[in-house]
């Protein structure tokens, strides 16, 4: 079973590939963890791609695409494998259609732009000691500082509702195309995100099981 997954950056597109990961028993295989992976591992791809990512760049496409190529045929993808974060754009997508790779299903995690900038700008930080918070979701008791050692929180520079604003545009313009991309292959099915992770997942699931042919136990959910 050959799973991709497309949704906007605070769209919990991540959480529920990981969680289907585990459900259906096929790796995770995400665009910046197998970056990673590929130039700790010193590959010719990975070699590439440091040049790009230490001058802060972008790494071209046709690099990304070697190293997806790298990973597919590793042992652990023959059963199936999930895919988050590839492809990105339309290029990307003709690049895997080139490859042979005949995806199952792609899931569509929808959520609006104004429920994702609420989410993601209302999170917040203690830099003391790691603890994590919501201004609506999961406010501290003290706002504006945290329950357990008493610092004063903050928020991370990419959740300032700038910065999620214009990586929503980036989204839009790049990589929402995808949506028409695969809904004319008749592969595109779309999940819309509920304020409840658990209940996402439970849509997400019955959505991989009836169009990707998938199975699962019952009692895993």
């Amino acid at each position: 079973m050959r799973i991709l997954f497309l949704g906007a950056p605070g769209s919990g597109k991540g959480t529920q590939a990981e969680n289907a990961s585990d459900l259906f028993g096929i790796p995770t295989i995400s665009t910046g963890a197998i970056l990673r992976e590929s130039i700790k591992a010193e590959t010719e791809a990975g070699k590439a791609a440091k040049v790009f990512t230490d001058a802060g760049k972008l790494v071209p496409d046709e690099i990304m695409i070697a190293i997806i190529k790298d990973r597919l045929v590793q042992a652990d993808c023959e059963s199936g494998f999930l895919l988050d974060g590839f492809p990105r754009t339309i290029p990307q997508a003709e690049a895997l259609d080139a490859m042979g790779v005949d995806i199952d299903v792609v899931v569509n995690i929808h959520v609006d732009d104004a429920t994702i900038i609420e989410r993601m700008s209302g999170r917040r930080v203690c830099p003391d000691c790691g603890s994590t918070y919501h201004l609506i979701y999961n406010a501290p008791k003290s706002i504006g500082n945290c329950d357990k050692c008493g610092a004063k929180l903050s928020i991370r520079d990419d959740d300032l509702p700038e910065v999620v604003k214009k990586r929503l545009d980036i989204y839009h313009e790049q990589t929402e195309p995808l949506i028409q991309y695969y809904t004319r292959k008749g592969k595109l099915k779309t999940v819309i995100g509920q304020e409840e992770v658990a209940d996402t997942t439970h849509l997400t699931v019955e959505t991989i099981t009836k169009f990707g042919k998938a199975k699962f136990r019952a009692e895993d959910l």
